[in-house]
């Protein structure tokens, strides 16, 4: 049986490459997987990137690239695991474009940014979001998807491609970092 109907897979089809007819059951599969999953990785990827549009881009770039490779990935134990490692990949990779360009702009510019004082803004408003923007990248990318995600340490080690002491191990500094940025002591 096929389908032509207006479902995420046939509209990421038409993407890919134009339309065609897909099977009933290749459709419905990927459809509940993205219905699933999306709402929770664009969360996930705000909080990473800080950055509500660029979070769905880079949601909707990994799962277009899920669904032209579904007929292998639907069959991973966990396909989540791909999609959400193509998604935070998509938006390091943005990031190091904006970083690259900011830093040709700021050759050509005749003064320098005045640097603004970060701590101002933690004061003025703790919000969590805000907070893991003050992190590095990895120590931001673990400490969303563990605390807002509540995804374990050995998912986000498959996600991120890190080792699971290796994530534990930026979770440790991203809680002491945000600790020193909330101003709370926290002697162990």
């Amino acid at each position: 049986m096929s389908v032509v109907a207006n479902s995420p897979a046939t509209c990421i089809d038409s993407v890919i490459s134009g339309p065609r007819v897909i099977h009933l059951t290749d459709a419905l599969d990927f459809d509940s997987f993205f219905i699933e999953h999306y709402d929770r990785l664009v969360r996930s990827l705000n909080a990473i990137v800080g950055d509500a549009d660029r979070a769905h881009d880079c949601a909707q770039e990994a799962f277009i690239k899920a669904y032209a490779r579904w007929g292998s990935i639907g069959r991973y134990d966990s396909p989540i695991h791909w999609v959400r490692k193509v998604a935070i990949n998509g938006a390091r990779d943005i990031a190091r474009s904006e970083r690259r360009r900011r830093r040709r702009e700021d050759r050509y510019e005749a003064e320098p940014a005045t640097p603004t004082d970060a701590t101002d803004d933690v004061a003025a408003q703790i919000d969590v979001v805000s907070l893991l923007h003050h992190l590095t990248d990895r120590q931001r990318t673990v400490a969303a998807l563990f605390y807002l995600e509540d995804i374990p340490v050995a998912e986000i080690a498959l996600s991120t491609g890190l080792s699971q002491g290796a994530v534990k191990f930026h979770l440790n500094k991203a809680r002491g970092a945000l600790r020193v940025l909330m101003g709370v002591g926290g002697e162990r």
